[in-house]
């Protein structure tokens, strides 16, 4: 008579780890901690993968060289750019016209704003700052690509452009009400607002 088969524990993997395991030779990817859709009870989290492939400001965040701050005040800029970028477009000769095609868009109050918001972003950050927000957050471009659109190729060039992007950063948390500093009117420097936690260093 043939022996009983022992009955073998079967492991089964959490039901919340949602973590792709097999990606693509060229992924690149981290970990991060996100609202489960999901769930039974309101503020439980899975842990979830993010691409930060052409995302320099995802990286930047994940590899902690970034504030909360600067990362949110960055997804807000590119948000009124995607939005502002919609919207009215210029009329192309070259597309036949056809009956019953879509009429021109109107310029929404949501875009307006945006706009608004982008127009004051670009005074405060001058040329430059604006030049390399833009290469960043828009274009995708990282640090040694910024250099290089400029011809200037050395990790001396690549660390100025990372310390002024981190600037410019900081200078959008005000801007858009994510800092404790506030931009005086007179002189454009930040000031100290008095409930600061932390001392000036």
């Amino acid at each position: 008579m043939a022996r009983p088969k022992r009955n073998k524990s079967i492991r089964i993997s959490k039901s919340h780890d949602r973590r792709a395991l097999d990606l693509p030779r060229n992924a690149e990817v981290v970990a991060v901690e996100i609202d489960d859709p999901f769930a039974r009870e309101p503020g439980e989290k899975i842990v979830a993968l993010r691409s930060v492939r052409n995302d320099p400001l995802g990286r930047l965040h994940a590899h902690k060289q970034l504030d909360e701050a600067q990362y949110r005040s960055g997804r807000a800029f590119q948000n009124d750019w995607e939005r502002a970028e919609r919207g009215p477009q210029a009329i192309d000769p070259s597309r036949d016209h056809v009956d019953g095609a879509q009429g021109r868009e109107l310029v929404t109050e949501g875009q307006r704003q945006a706009m608004v918001r982008l127009n004051r972003a670009e005074r405060e950050l001058g040329a430059d700052g604006a030049a390399i927000v833009h290469d960043i957050l828009v274009h995708g471009l990282t640090m040694e690509q910024v250099g290089h659109k400029r011809g200037l190729s050395s990790q001396r060039w690549n660390d100025y452009f990372a310390r002024r992007f981190k600037e410019c950063l900081d200078r959008l948390a005000v801007l858009y009400g994510m800092s404790n500093e506030r931009i005086s009117r007179a002189n454009g420097h930040p000031l100290q607002s008095r409930h600061r936690a932390d001392p000036p260093c």
